[in-house]
């Protein structure tokens, strides 16, 4: 295949803003299909779970049941290679170490006046499920990713959820990982129905208060269709990337790692954004070579994205393309220039910002410790990456003494009279005065 190289200012507006949208009109056009499902789970609850297991993944789970039980939790170990286990020991351990930073418990504590003393208490959301994909791979690192900071936030109850292999068992580094990260709690089942059990609650799977996790565009529709039922966390829908480079980069480790996030699935998006016609030539030919090597169905997932929400975008400056990252917010940017810090310093729309050649997709995806569950579909313009904070909530504690009170009353009687709100302020003129009976 040849990967799509294109002048961005040359590209029709619809054209322009396929690639700014990426699969978001994919995930809208899946509601309508997704919105039985949840009915189902809703009315059957582990009945449609099983039938919609065996309909969509091809498992039967009827002898399993939906529970991982203690035996899978302790085989998992014994069938991982002592690599794959101090890979994954050292993976968690970076990020609990970034994660722990977070951890507040502290109550912040401000006299806004004298007698007006106003503080802010932190506590854990009492229940959490996390999301684990693994339709188009396995992923422990989307396990220990969530499961660290909920872990750490103290959250009393966690909940994942997570595809079943084609014989009904879990993968082994999911589990192996959960166990590590301290989570015991791990249902065998995927998709938009999963999204619905735990938002609803069926007999093996508990519902919870909030539903976070990245996934499929199916995933991503049942998010948006429970989200005035469940917190749907943030919007973590099919990977997204954007390579920024300039002339001085290299077009061969431009064109490894433009490929990264391409092979999550075809609806996935990766770009290149380049000033440089030059890199643009080169990374398109280094793509064509090393696809050669790449096995299916990966292969696949990056033809189709290089030809779809994906490519190679020449901007005429280095200023114009800075503006377009700004303007796509990508999940995920990589910027590859001769000072990629100040690059970087321009850049306000993303949510991970990896700098120079050493700082590979990759290694972020895994181990660098800051959090890989990141937004997407545009939403790193409000949205950051999953943290502890996304496992708390915060209170406001209000006390306010005599004094305070004799400062504030008068004020608070104007502005309630003036916004027509009459008990407001009679709670106030009233409050001294002489009881009526």
């Amino acid at each position: 295949m040849s990967i799509a190289v294109r002048r961005w200012k040359d590209l029709p507006e619809e054209d322009q803003r396929r690639i700014l949208s990426r699969s978001q009109s994919d995930i809208t056009a899946l509601e309508e299909r997704v919105r039985p499902i949840i009915e189902a789970v809703r009315h059957e609850g582990d009945a449609a779970l099983l039938r919609f297991t065996r309909d969509f993944d091809g498992v039967d789970l009827a002898g399993k049941g939906i529970a991982v039980d203690a035996e899978e939790f302790s085989d998992a170990a014994q069938l991982l290679s002592h690599e794959v286990r101090d890979a994954l020991d050292f993976a968690i351990e970076n990020v609990r170490r970034f994660h722990r930073s977070q951890v507040s418990h502290h109550m912040a504590t401000v006299e806004v006046r004298p007698g007006i003393i106003a503080s802010e208490r932190i506590t854990p959301i009492s229940s959490v499920g996390l999301y684990v994909p693994s339709g188009r791979g396995s992923f422990p690192s989307m396990l220990y990713m969530l499961a660290v900071p909920a872990v750490l936030a103290e959250v009393p109850t966690i909940v994942v959820t997570t595809p079943p292999g084609a014989d009904g068992t879990v993968d082994p580094a999911v589990l192996y990982a959960a166990q590590r990260c301290g989570v015991r709690e791990v249902r065998r089942v995927g998709g938009a129905q999963a999204v619905a059990a735990l938002a609803l609650g069926t007999e093996s799977v508990p519902a919870v208060r909030k539903v976070i996790g990245p996934g499929s565009a199916w995933v991503a529709a049942a998010k948006r269709l429970l989200a005035d039922t469940v917190d749907v966390g943030l919007p973590a829908g099919p990977s997204e990337s954007i390579v920024l480079a300039d002339g001085e980069a290299d077009p061969w480790l431009v064109a490894l790692d433009l490929m990264i996030e391409a092979e999550h699935g075809s609806d996935s998006s990766a770009l290149l954004v380049t000033d440089s016609p030059t890199l643009a030539k080169g990374v398109a030919a280094y793509v064509d070579h090393l696809l050669q090597d790449v096995p299916q169905p990966r292969r696949t997932y990056i033809e189709d994205v290089f030809s779809g929400y994906g490519g190679i975008l020449i901007t005429a400056t280095t200023t114009e393309a800075v503006e377009l990252v700004n303007r796509f917010a990508p999940e995920h940017l990589m910027i590859h220039s001769a000072d990629p810090r100040a690059l970087a310093a321009e850049i306000t729309e993303a949510s991970e910002v990896l700098l120079g050649p050493h700082s590979a997709f990759s290694l972020a995806n895994y181990a660098a410790g800051a959090n890989a569950i990141l937004p997407t579909g545009g939403w790193a313009h409000t949205w950051g990456p999953v943290s502890v904070r996304d496992f708390q909530k915060s209170s406001s504690l209000v006390e306010i003494t005599r004094d305070g009170y004799q400062a504030m009353r008068d004020h608070v009687i104007a502005l309630a009279d003036y916004e027509g709100f009459h008990t407001h302020a009679a709670a106030l003129r009233l409050r001294h005065q002489e009881r009526p009976f």
